[in-house]
């Protein structure tokens, strides 16, 4: 059976035999974001389902291509779609892509998501800079043996998403009149939307917004050495006083109403850093 690392190694060898340029960001586009995309001056598309060891993505809305190219005049590869834990994924298998990042020399993950907001302030549409987060998965991508290579046995999470990028993206924000807030991630495996009482719990451990995503991927960049950049857009309320069923469509079509604003956040950040 083989080792992560050599799976690793693997992807990343057929991955280099494909492409002509050497990323330095890598981006994973969440659900209606992916046409970010588009924006990118595409080198080299592969398909998930072409990457030795990669999973392939069974979400509406995530593509499954993994885009070499240049965005904002840096040298990028972007997830035009992700694993999640409640597909039935290992943790293993939806960090997979970050890992093989970190042996591409990426240095910086910018990672987007749609997501529920807890916080009353935040309405549909809002895009929030995560500056921390809330593991509820039950599990995490590092517990099982640990390779020196890839990571430390105990990484320092006490900045998770990395404070020079905040704080640049708060500085592109205002001065492009982007509005953005500042807040806390909290991840829970779904598929299953919250119940109000799982609602009032989130907002009591002090959660701005809710998802079922990213919290991996970031655990695996951090571990990997790997600064984060994380980036919600909250597509619907969900207040347990005034909570109405959950509507996908809904939730995909403020996502895409959102997106552009997030794209133009995105370019600036990434000409900027």
């Amino acid at each position: 059976m083989k080792t992560t690392f050599e799976m690793i190694q693997e992807a990343k060898e057929y991955i280099q035999s494909k492409i002509k340029i050497q990323p330095e960001y890598g981006i994973i586009l969440g659900t209606g974001l992916g046409r970010l995309a588009d924006r990118i001056e595409k080198d080299t598309v592969i398909d998930y389902e072409d990457i030795p060891h990669f999973p392939v993505s069974t979400v509406e809305a995530h593509a499954g291509k993994l885009i070499f190219g240049t965005l904002a005049g840096k040298k990028v590869m972007a997830m035009q779609g992700r694993f999640h834990y409640y597909e039935g994924y290992s943790m293993q298998q939806i960090v997979f892509p970050v890992r093989v990042m970190k042996f591409m020399n990426v240095h910086t993950l910018i990672v987007s998501n749609a997501c529920g907001g807890v916080n009353p302030l935040f309405k549909p549409g809002t895009i929030m800079v995560i500056n921390d987060h809330i593991n509820l998965l039950s599990d995490s991508p590092l517990i099982g043996p640990n390779d020196n290579r890839i990571g430390p046995r105990f990484p320092d999470m006490s900045e998770p998403y990395t404070k020079s990028i905040i704080e640049l993206v708060n500085k592109v924000a205002v001065d492009n009149k982007i509005r953005v807030e500042n807040g806390v991630y909290a991840s829970m495996c779904g598929p299953a939307m919250e119940t109000r009482a799982e609602y009032r719990m989130l907002k009591t451990l002090g959660a701005d917004v809710i998802g079922m995503s990213t919290v991996p991927e970031v655990i695996a960049a951090v571990h990997a050495g790997i600064k984060v950049l994380g980036l919600s857009v909250v597509t619907d309320a969900c207040l347990p006083d005034a909570l109405e069923p959950a509507d996908l469509q809904k939730i995909i079509a403020v996502a895409n109403k959102a997106e552009p604003v997030l794209v133009k956040l995105i370019e600036k950040v990434i000409q900027a850093l």
